[in-house]
């Protein structure tokens, strides 16, 4: 009998650590062969960047693999995308969640879920509209001066400098500016409480032998994570959430015409206010993000009240969509296209007669003039994201069974956007490995 029991839990075992790893060849998906409990996670050794690439290339711009026993299904097809992320966008409204995200961080946009996911989406839909950051330039200009004036410094001194630390000062007062209510010259206080906040935030990782046990027990591991003590998580949740609390109250002791005009407080008059968008209006983000700031009659939709209005936990969690997108995301972005223009010095003398022409005419430029007066400007920002995408995978969790262009998507399932690898195909982009923004020249 004791045999027979050894035999049984051995058996039970094997089945755990295997019994996930069908779901894909079901599917008909390639992938990777993987291995008892971690899945594929030895694949991707190297980094997601490397692996994603060779993945694409072994498996093709349709497969899979598995981190621990969680399914992914891998496109980099432009059709099977706008399948998922345009035509059948009600279906894919949710991301992946693991479980660990910090407090503020799965109050926001990003891990809000399902009907809450489309109101705080209405509301920060309306706050992003040319008028409204239009209001925000003078904010960012403020930011930009600082780093232009420790730029000229830098050059006039003849010495080697760090310029991506530079940029990565000038994404920190713009996100302290805009999305918390705070002025910060992180260049010359870098001490300051939301500085060394920000920096610990960035800095902050899983150990990998713990994340291998997370990848490989999640029903158990993430709960014991969860509710195990972890003195930086609460001193940063702590930290952030105090600080909005604080200037929420002090805008809301101050009369409407003494409020800072930024993200925080168009949030806060937000709160609580109907939103004219909704998850079926996918086309709205086009319009609100369209280059054309002339105004045209709005299409008249029916007002959607909020079933609640955003807690402040939520508002918190909107901030940190600023802090996440644009600390790192914009400094490198910065970093890679002054590489990319130092390196390609014609691209460069181009930009700058753009540039100074642009200044000739707009002393004190606006958003709209921005958008519509800088058109080489847009096309090299564009060819760096190209290059160098700081979002080169993003994925959506599928709601309900349904069909990508013939491809059976259970419910539940996660589908993985491996736009980097797209972005480097050369049936898309003849040349990929070459900076050339004009190929944006009839976009």
């Amino acid at each position: 009998f004791q045999s027979w029991e050894i035999f049984l839990k051995l058996e039970k075992k094997g089945w755990y650590s295997t019994s996930a790893f069908s779901r894909l060849e079901k599917l008909g998906i390639r992938h990777p062969k993987p291995s008892p409990f971690i899945g594929n996670l030895t694949f991707f050794r190297q980094g997601f960047w490397e692996s994603q690439l060779e993945l694409r290339r072994l498996y093709g711009p349709l497969c899979g693999y598995y981190l621990g026993r969680r399914m992914f299904i891998v496109i980099s097809e432009p059709d099977m995308i706008k399948q998922v992320l345009v035509e059948n966008f009600s279906n894919f409204t949710n991301r992946m969640a693991s479980g660990l995200e910090f407090e503020p961080v799965a109050n926001s946009i990003l891990f809000l879920r399902d009907k809450r996911w489309e109101e705080v989406r209405g509301v920060l839909t309306a706050a992003f509209s040319p008028e409204k950051l239009n209001e925000l330039t003078p904010l960012i200009s403020q930011a930009c001066d600082l780093l232009l004036a420790h730029l000229i410094r830098c050059a006039e001194s003849g010495a080697a400098f760090d310029v991506q630390r530079c940029y990565c000062c000038y994404a920190t007062d713009v996100v302290a500016s805009v999305a918390f209510g705070t002025e910060v010259d992180s260049r010359t206080a870098p001490e300051h409480p939301f500085v060394k906040h920000c920096r610990r935030f960035f800095q902050f990782s899983i150990p990998r032998p713990l994340l291998v046990l997370i990848l490989s027990f999640p029903s158990i591991m993430v709960p014991l994570a969860r509710i195990l003590p972890n003195k930086n998580r609460d001193e940063l949740n702590g930290f952030f959430n105090k600080l909005i609390r604080t200037v929420i109250a002090l805008r809301d002791r101050q009369a409407a015409e003494e409020r800072r005009r930024d993200f925080l407080q168009m949030v806060l008059d937000a709160r609580q206010s109907p939103s004219p968008v909704g998850v079926e209006d996918f086309d709205i983000v086009r319009e609100v993000f369209s280059t054309q700031c002339k105004a045209e009659p709005p299409r008249q939709r029916p007002p959607r009240v909020l079933s609640k209005p955003l807690s402040v936990d939520e508002i918190v969690g909107q901030a940190f969509i600023f802090l996440i997108a644009g600390y790192e995301m914009v400094a490198n972005t910065l970093s890679f296209a002054t590489y990319l223009l130092a390196t390609n010095p014609d691209c460069q003398e181009k930009l700058l007669r753009e540039v100074d022409l642009f200044k000739e005419k707009h002393v004190a430029p606006e958003y709209c003039s921005l958008q519509e007066g800088l058109p080489y400007l847009d096309m090299v920002i564009a060819e760096t994201l190209r290059m160098y995408p700081p979002a080169f995978r993003f994925t959506r969790e599928a709601a309900q069974d349904c069909e990508v262009l013939g491809q059976r998507i259970p419910a539940g399932t996660v589908l993985e956007m491996a736009v980097g690898a797209l972005h480097h195909d050369p049936e898309h982009w003849p040349s990929p490995e070459i900076f050339n923004p004009e190929r944006y020249r009839c976009c």
